[in-house]
């Protein structure tokens, strides 16, 4: 869905571009990375929000009425707003396509465009990317918990507006989750929408199975009932059976039950055994009510029998971990028409930049097609895959590993191109099992929810060369 969101900016952007206009500097070269540092809760992330960031910079236009309210601050100058009016982006975009897995530090975008047309998309495209993101790990963490059974995400009412909740259930299907009750982000994109019905219709009716008979009646090909307004053990399963036994009479098979509240575990575990007993082995049992991956996770060891969860809240705000932390930083710019590496210093050692012109590989082993490690390098470095290549902790710097048999991806594509789109701009669902693809390269002490093993980022010989001559020079380029 094509928007125009040019103004959603800071405001510094726009005082930057100002400054860059006066000092004559607007036309020189400007390479930034999009990447995230360290998160408490996110030991890797899934890329998502490509496709709108892209959308986003295609769309880039100041309209008249955009110019009127500038102009009205008054700040800047005719001629800045003159070209502003014509202002088109005119520069390259490479990016990790969406359902990536990415570590902290590896630039998911690179921009490589004039200093003023790459400092205004910061933003905006930090917003998109940072959410979306950071719902897609969420989502990743959720199915990954759930071990293979089914996750639908039912976070509509809980997002913090309607985008929130419209890309945020999209990146939860690039996460993982198979479906969504969000309709409209179900005609959008094109991906299964699921939902029954609340406990408001059973309270309607008489009782209970009068609002059961009433939905079977309504949806007999597709009766999933909600079980646990009243006794869920007691009433709700009870009958839910009854009306079962009066579908099956008719010719129709039962879908199964949901529960939403009380000890899932337990309940679940009854539930089964008792639509066992009556002959349905083959319903289902959806669990949903405040659940996440730790939840989940504790569920299933204490044997809760659920089919399929339905996650909500916990998810589409990534309530243990709502922001991502993206940054976008300045990584080289022109100078006398040759690009220097720039590099941000801080006391923080997590602040501190990788400098220069970079690329991310994905290292695999040939014998099991796992991933071993990812390497940042510059992009003018080259590595024959034919000779082993020793690769070592950029911090603790005796940590070494010399690989042999191994094969190395670029992560970053091309997505824009001198200002064109030049990005496959796939299907939904595509992308999530792309998504799932690469995870399974990733052995499972990488992926565990708790404690997983640090997965190695190391920085090649060039690149930390290149860091530790300007840490010394406190973020000054070495010269030639």
């Amino acid at each position: 869905m094509m928007r125009n969101l040019t103004m959603m900016t800071d405001l510094y952007q726009l005082t930057m571009m100002y400054g860059y206009f006066e000092q004559r500097m607007d036309r020189q070269l400007a390479v930034f990375d999009l990447f995230y540092r360290d998160a408490s809760t996110i030991e890797y992330a899934i890329v998502a929000g490509l496709e709108q960031a892209i959308e986003y910079i295609e769309g880039l236009e100041f309209t008249a009425e955009d110019i009127v309210y500038l102009r009205s601050l008054g700040l800047f100058s005719e001629g800045f707003l003159d070209y502003l009016s014509m202002f088109k982006f005119t520069g390259e975009v490479m990016a990790m396509p969406e359902g990536t897995v990415v570590f902290p530090g590896e630039p998911i975008v690179r921009v490589c465009a004039p200093i003023i047309e790459a400092q205004l998309i910061e933003t905006t495209l930090l917003n998109i990317m940072n959410h979306q993101t950071l719902i897609a790990t969420k989502a990743s963490r959720v199915a990954h918990a759930a071990m293979g059974d089914s996750v639908l995400e039912f976070g509509l009412r809980r997002a913090q507006g309607p985008d929130a909740a419209i890309y945020g259930a999209r990146a939860a299907i690039i996460g993982g989750c198979d479906a969504t009750s969000n309709v409209m982000t179900g005609e959008m994109f094109g991906i299964p929408v699921r939902g029954t019905h609340a406990h408001s219709w059973v309270m309607s009716f008489p009782d209970e199975l009068a609002a059961f008979r009433a939905y079977a009646r309504t949806f007999p090909d597709n009766c999933m009932l909600l079980v646990d307004t009243y006794d869920t053990l007691k009433s709700g399963v009870p009958h839910a059976i009854k009306v079962f036994d009066e579908l099956a009479a008719r010719g129709y098979k039962p879908v199964g039950i949901r529960l939403d509240s009380g000890d899932l575990a337990y309940l679940s575990r009854e539930a089964r055994r008792m639509m066992d007993a009556a002959g349905y082995t083959d319903a289902i049992i959806c669990a949903s009510g405040d659940l996440d991956e730790e939840l989940i996770r504790d569920l299933k060891s204490q044997g809760a029998r659920v089919d399929i969860w339905g996650v909500g809240t916990r998810l589409i705000t990534s309530q243990d971990c709502p922001a991502l932390g993206g940054v976008y930083k300045l990584s080289a710019k022109e100078v006398d028409g040759v690009l220097r590496p720039k590099m941000k210093v801080s006391d923080n050692p997590l602040k501190v930049t990788n400098p220069g012109v970079k690329v991310v590989y994905r290292i695999y082993d040939n014998a099991s097609g796992m991933a071993i490690a990812d390497l940042i390098a510059l992009q003018d470095e080259v590595f024959d895959q034919r000779q082993p290549l020793t690769i070592f902790d950029p911090i603790d710097t005796w940590k070494q590993m010399t690989l042999t048999g191994y094969t190395m991806r670029r992560l970053l594509q091309p997505v824009i191109v001198d200002g064109k789109v030049a990005y496959h701009r796939p299907e939904l669902l595509e992308i999530q099992a792309n998504c799932k693809r690469e995870l399974a390269t990733f052995w499972e002490q990488y992926k565990r929810l708790r404690n997983p093993h640090v997965y190695k980022v190391d920085l090649s010989d060039g690149l930390w060369s290149l860091k530790q001559s300007m840490l010394k020079r406190r973020g000054q380029a070495p010269e030639d």
